[in-house]
């Protein structure tokens, strides 16, 4: 295998199909989220659209960005990488609403007007005719699913959006939002430690035909740095207050665990990590945001690191529930794992 620092360098990234409604994207995509602060401060655009062009050149096709990142400043950003570069129809955009800010606070909506609303404005700034994936971000449990689905239907057939998607919703919002217009795909929280999803999210997903787009495949970058990520942390990046980073200590273990297997096959830890999720199936489209070309590269790197089924039982054994120390978000209650929807209160921040 090569070494890890020329790994992504040769690596051809597949195109597949996400879900079965023909959605065809590049088998890794690249998370937008970071680029406009959230993880430290805000990026200079200049060098934020020359790594999404070299992510582009490199073959990672499906962006992934939302109208609350920055707010709205992110979906500027890809637009403006758009028309530089005169990618348009080289890529897939994906991009979300549902969460909105009001007097500082967030605010969950899926009312028609509002979806609609979202829509045009987030067409606007990234400067397209249509949206290839539209995510509702986070679910409104004062509205029904099936009415944020019906105004999602209507610009689908106004052909302002392509294809429809669902983020961290829960089996049965999965099931009753197929039911109007057939779901895409779901995006969640899936890697090492965090593996809530794979109960019922997973196989209500196969069964139905859509496909999974996990976020944050490599814990928010402590699978790839471990303590050292979490003492570096510069002011204003809200990983500082996650639980999880917050028992470094304890979960220190199992970067360590990660790492010394992945010195073993000759990659990074975030590789290995990436790998994992990768090898969850052939309907799993993972998005590691970046905003380093270094990092970049290795992300690509880690679709030629081939897993036996005694590694992936080994990797899963690094970071199982037991193991973990914390919820992965800040704002999770426990109580959200048999709701309908997560409390609106969970989720001041993505």
């Amino acid at each position: 295998m090569a070494s890890s620092s020329s790994l992504g360098s040769t690596v051809t990234v597949p195109k597949v199909k996400l879900g079965s409604q023909g959605l065809v994207v590049s088998a890794q995509g690249l998370g937008c989220f970071g680029m406009c602060g959230s993880y430290g401060l805000p990026k200079p655009d200049p060098d934020m659209i020359k790594l999404i062009h070299h992510a582009v050149d490199s073959g990672v096709t499906f962006l992934d960005t939302s109208d609350l990142y920055g707010p709205h400043t992110n979906e500027i950003l890809i637009g403006k990488a758009l028309k530089e570069g005169g990618l348009r129809n080289k890529v897939q955009i994906a991009t979300k609403f549902g969460n909105r800010v009001i007097d500082g606070k967030l605010d969950v909506c899926g009312d028609p007007a509002y979806v609609r609303s979202a829509c045009e404005a987030s067409l606007k700034r990234l400067d397209i005719d249509c949206i290839d994936l539209y995510y509702v971000h986070r679910i409104d449990i004062r509205v029904p699913i099936e009415v944020t689905m019906g105004e999602l239907k209507k610009l689908v057939e106004e052909r302002k959006v392509k294809y429809i998607g669902l983020s961290e919703a829960s089996a049965s919002t999965i099931r009753r939002a197929h039911a109007v217009h057939p779901i895409t795909a779901v995006q969640q929280e899936w890697s090492l430690w965090t593996r809530d999803l794979e109960d019922e999210i997973v196989p209500t997903c196969r069964e139905l035909g859509i496909g999974i787009v996990p976020y944050s495949p490599i814990g928010r970058g402590f699978l790839a740095a471990g303590p050292s990520l979490v003492e570096n942390l510069t002011e204003g990046d809200f990983r500082k207050s996650f639980p999880r980073f917050q028992n470094v200590d304890h979960n220190k273990t199992i970067f360590e665990r990660l790492n010394e297997m992945a010195t073993r096959k000759g990659c990074t830890a975030a590789q290995l990590a990436l790998a994992w999720v990768h090898h969850q199936g052939t309907d799993v489209v993972p998005i590691p945001g970046t905003t380093k070309f270094e990092n970049l590269n290795q992300n690509i790197g880690a679709l030629s690191v081939k897993l036996t089924p005694e590694e992936m039982s080994e990797l899963k054994s690094f970071a199982s529930s037991d193991v973990v120390k914390g919820e992965r978000h800040v704002y999770m209650q426990l109580t959200w794992k048999n709701s309908e929807t997560p409390p609106l209160s969970s989720w001041k921040d993505i």
